[in-house]
């Protein structure tokens, strides 16, 4: 949030859109004197009991007095914050600055009284802890670091939301009242808090969408054909288990179904709750249509309009004003141009999609950001044989469209904790707030696994996504998702891939590997596509082309039964003569022997064996099959799940194991599940962000402050870096100015020889390969000759910018940066310095904060880092100096977010200990943490 420069002026950027606990969402925005009739219609729906726990006596009514003092305020030290829904009051929160007596202060007094006062109706939804959060930043910004609130003991209610909130507090009881005083300054435990009511409310207000109890589809027209009418027609035949109602303002009198669904003009018409509104109705006719939806209080809507983001800038206008609207009335939208969602559970079976039929049952969610793409992973998961792999189920499919409001973080938290679904697959062509996609995506990798593909990595983004300005190229966003356990894969294909493996095999221990098969080239082939992906495969099995199902059988268990292998691929080619029946008592055999050792994954690679692929998927779906349940209204006959998609059925309990037509893609899909899994596995142990007894915290702030004090962002001067750096144990070489060679002597006679000699000039600095440097200068012979061959090569002293700088011992050259990103936060990089690890862009990442563990593996992560470690002979380097090195940069930005920027260049790791040879810092102001300020829906 940014000061206001005028302590009266309306504080605009205070308003926002928030979640509640129960889905719904309200508008939190200050109080204002255009408000005065709309406070006393809430305090007359308030009952007697709440107005006594808030005034601790009978208040019926307020006064003119009373109004005039809670809707006016300076926005200072007298603020006041109300939620609403429909434009209507639903609860209010005023804070008031007093000072060390009690009495009304303004600045420096940094204590406020805070009180709260919540219609009874909307008690229970977590409104009082949204306000809490807001009107807490608020008063940070205002200058106020502790709220005071004095509250009767008999209200439970109001004393819970205020220790429930997990800052730090006092408190004490007098003369009959109980005083809570309370830091505001956030705490590991008021994050956590906020971070869990925030996945509790987008979880909840995300299942509202997908398990509604009744839906109404608006724009289904009165003849067969257009999107409105099929949408209808595939919750009808889908067998949706709620009450479904088709909406056509155009029906004629009297006309009371339609396709056998009961028919309405109006959605108002409807005679009882509707849940979830699918629209689909021209972008025209969108804002009356959510209107009418709102005062009959819908609680979702499903937008597949289009004409809106995606045409243009007229049309997106047109979509923030769809959101501002559905969000007045508390609705939350998928959409607009959206293909639509599906949940398969047999107590839901909704389709209120496009897609023309129901994917199986099963574990995997999907969503994905295109309709297109949507359709192309649908298509996959449910074709059967002939391809990569059968049928394999989804539990819950969502295609966002222009995503105005839901997003994927949203249904990630809905994934995070639905017992129905196993693995996550995502297509994203944009995330809009990584820094928190990244926080979901480790909590949720942590759970089950999430594949991800993101689309336009080159380009910019869809017109129809609203996305925030990051300067960091998709190769860091992708290693920075990997890094919080998301599974990176490049293509459609690849994330159909595995899946498929994830959804129905274990993960494997290690990256150890045995092959089987009965053609010895397709082996070798696998063996080769192994080492390729890093895995450490065992020399392949060759078991003939004369192996029977017997022989497969007796070698896949031999090869289970081994201690040594922590995954098998098994290779087949069709035997002459061999058909169906061959297939099937090959595929029985491996499902029989993998089900023996369930503990470890089989993948099976088959050439031109479609009937094998079907077999071995012949129990198709990954969830239970379709139950006897009681038919669902509105469809008097609905096909049965297994007559809507016939598929062989395999013994109960049977073991599924996935099928590829290429090596290539089952090995990469296992090396993808072998990373995963080990991350797992280290995500168990978490490091630690280390203490460091020599850093000055307190002396480092002092200083910040002090420069900041110059300007709203500076680079800093070489004394200043060292200054700042030696807070935090970083030592940087001293480089003195050269500009003539007798200042070069005289510098070097300072510094002591051997000297180096080095030009700083934009275009030579860190170009060690364009001769701008000279080394190991032994005296000021060898240096004032260097002094003048740089001279004469390069230009003029006041061009090159000389500097010398005593020798450090030699080892290997690295480069350390910190950046604060806009959109993903701070970002700790490192890589070896030099033009070859650039152009290669052989640098590896992790966030900030950074823990032992994490700078462990960063050292080791880049492809050049053999040479840290005595690669051909040479002598290692001292990579626990480099690590410590990495954490108190780390540590630097993270406690100074002020800090926007870091590089040391280079730094010379040796045999014993580094040397950093340059240095540069940037302060600026701290950017606005929307992670760390109240919970807020995206802005519109």
């Amino acid at each position: 949030m940014q000061t206001s420069p005028d302590r009266h002026e309306y504080p605009a950027h205070w308003e926002a859109d928030v979640v509640l606990r129960d889905g719904g969402t309200a508008r939190i925005r200050p109080i204002t004197v255009d408000d005065a009739d709309r406070l006393v219609s809430f305090y007359e729906q308030v009952s007697d009991e709440s107005k006594y726990y808030r005034f601790f006596a009978p208040y019926p009514r307020l006064s003119a007095k009373d109004v005039h003092r809670f809707t006016h305020h300076d926005f200072v030290d007298r603020v006041g914050l109300a939620a609403t829904v429909g434009g209507e009051f639903i609860a209010t929160v005023r804070y008031d600055r007093i000072g060390p007596d009690g009495t009304p202060a303004s600045a420096p007094a940094d204590e406020a009284e805070v009180a709260f006062l919540v219609q009874d109706a909307h008690q229970g939804r977590g409104v009082a802890s949204a306000l809490l959060e807001h009107i807490g930043a608020v008063a940070r910004e205002r200058g106020i670091r502790r709220f005071a609130a004095e509250v009767l003991p008999a209200n439970n209610k109001m004393i819970k939301v205020f220790t429930d909130a997990g800052y730090t507090q006092k408190r004490s009881f007098e003369d009959g009242v109980v005083r809570l005083e309370f830091d505001l300054e956030p705490t590991d435990r008021s994050l956590a808090v906020q971070y869990a009511r925030e996945h509790r409310a987008e979880a909840r207000s995300v299942q509202r969408l997908l398990a509604p109890g009744s839906v109404a589809v608006i724009g289904a027209g009165r003849t067969p054909g257009g999107v409105g009418r099929s949408v209808l027609g595939n919750i009808r035949d889908a067998g949706y288990r709620g009450r479904l109602y088709a909406v056509n303002k155009a029906l004629p009198d009297g006309q009371k179904e339609l396709d056998g669904v009961p028919a309405h003009r109006s959605v108002r018409d409807i005679d009882g709750p509707v849940d979830l509104a699918v629209v689909a109705v021209p972008a025209e006719h969108v804002t009356e249509v959510v209107t009418e939806c709102g005062e009959h209080g819908v609680q979702g809507l499903v937008v597949v309009s289009a004409g809106y983001a995606e045409s243009g800038p007229e049309g997106r206008e047109r979509q923030r004003a769809l959101v501002r609207h559905a969000r007045t009335y508390g609705m939350r939208i998928i959409g607009p141009n959206a293909f639509g969602i599906i949940n398969t559970s047999p107590r839901v079976r909704l389709n209120a999609s496009l897609a023309p039929e129901v994917p199986r049952p099963g574990r995997i969610g999907l969503f994905a950001q295109s309709g297109a793409i949507g359709i192309a992973l649908l298509s996959r998961l449910h074709r059967r044989g002939g391809g990569v792999t059968g049928v394999t189920g989804v539990s819950t499919f969502v295609s966002s469209g222009n995503r105005a409001d839901v997003s994927g973080n949203d249904v990630l938290q809905y994934w995070y904790e639905d017992p129905d679904t196993d693995v996550v697959l995502m297509y994203l062509e944009s995330i809009g707030n990584p820094r928190k996609f990244t926080r979901l995506a480790r909590r949720t990798a942590a759970a089950k696994p999430l594949v991800v593909v993101q689309g336009a990595r080159h380009g910019a983004a869809p017109q129809g996504h609203a996305v925030r300005a990051t300067r960091l190229p998709h190769a860091t966003v992708s290693a920075l998702l990997r890094q919080a356990g998301v599974i990176r894969v490049d293509t459609i294909t690849e994330l159909v891939d595995a899946g498929l493996l994830l959804a129905r095999q274990p993960l494997p221990g290690g990256p150890r590997v045995a092959i089987l098969g009965n053609s010895e080239s397709l082996g070798l082939l696998t063996y080769d596509a192994c080492l390729a992906e890093g895995l450490r495969p065992h020399p392949p099995q060759d078991l003939t082309t004369a192996a029977s199902a017997a022989d497969f059988h007796t070698a896949l268990s031999r090869a289970l039964a081994d201690d040594r292998c922590d995954a098998v691929v098994v290779t087949a080619i069709p035997a002459v003569g061999e058909g169906p029946v061959g297939d099937a008592a090959l595929a029985e055999a491996l499902r029989s022997a993998s089900a023996a050792a369930p503990s470890k994954p089989v993948l099976v690679v088959h050439v031109e064996l479609g009937g094998l692929a079907e077999a071995l998927s012949a129990a198709a779906s990954t969830a239970p099959q379709a139950t006897t349940d009681d038919p669902p209204q509105n469809a008097p006959s609905p096909r049965p799940a297994a007559e809507q998609l016939p598929a062989a059925e395999a013994p109960e309990g049977a073991h599924l194991i996935p099928a590829y037509p290429a090596a290539e893609r089952a090995v990469r899909a296992l090396g993808q599940a072998v990373a995963y899994a080990q991350w797992r596995r280290d995500a168990a142990e978490p490091g630690k962000v280390p203490e460091y007894e020599d850093i000055n915290e307190k002396g480092a702030a002092a200083l910040i402050d002090g420069l900041l004090a110059r300007g709203q962002g500076l680079t800093l001067g070489t004394d200043e870096t060292c200054d700042l750096l030696g807070h935090y144990g970083v030592q940087v070489h001293r480089a003195l100015p050269a500009p003539t060679p007798d200042a070069a002597a005289e510098a070097a006679r300072d510094l002591g020889y051997p000297v180096a000699l080095k030009a700083t000039a934009p275009h030579l600095r860190h170009r060690a390969d364009l001769g701008g440097v000279r080394l190991d200068l032994a005296d000021e012979e060898q240096l004032r000759r260097s002094y003048a061959e740089l001279t004469e090569l390069f230009g003029a002293p006041e061009e090159l910018r000389p500097v010398v700088q005593r020798m450090a011992p030699r080892g290997v050259d690295v480069v350390v940066r910190a950046v604060i990103d806009p959109a993903a936060g701070a970002v700790l990089s490192f890589g070896l310095a030099g033009a070859a690890s650039q152009l290669l862009g052989d640098t590896a990442h992790r966030l900030i904060p950074v823990t032992d563990r994490e700078a462990h593996s960063l050292v080791r992560s880049i492809r050049t880092a053999p040479l840290l470690f005595g690669w051909r002979g040479s002598a290692p380097a001292d990579t626990r100096a480099l690590e410590e090195l990495l954490l108190r940069v780390s540590r630097l930005v993270d406690d100074h977010p002020e800090v926007v920027a870091v590089t040391l260049e280079p730094v010379v790791v040796a045999s014993h200990g580094l040397s950093v040879l340059g240095a540069s810092v940037r302060l600026a102001h701290p950017p606005a943490r929307d992670d760390l300020g109240p919970r807020t829906l995206p802005a519109y």
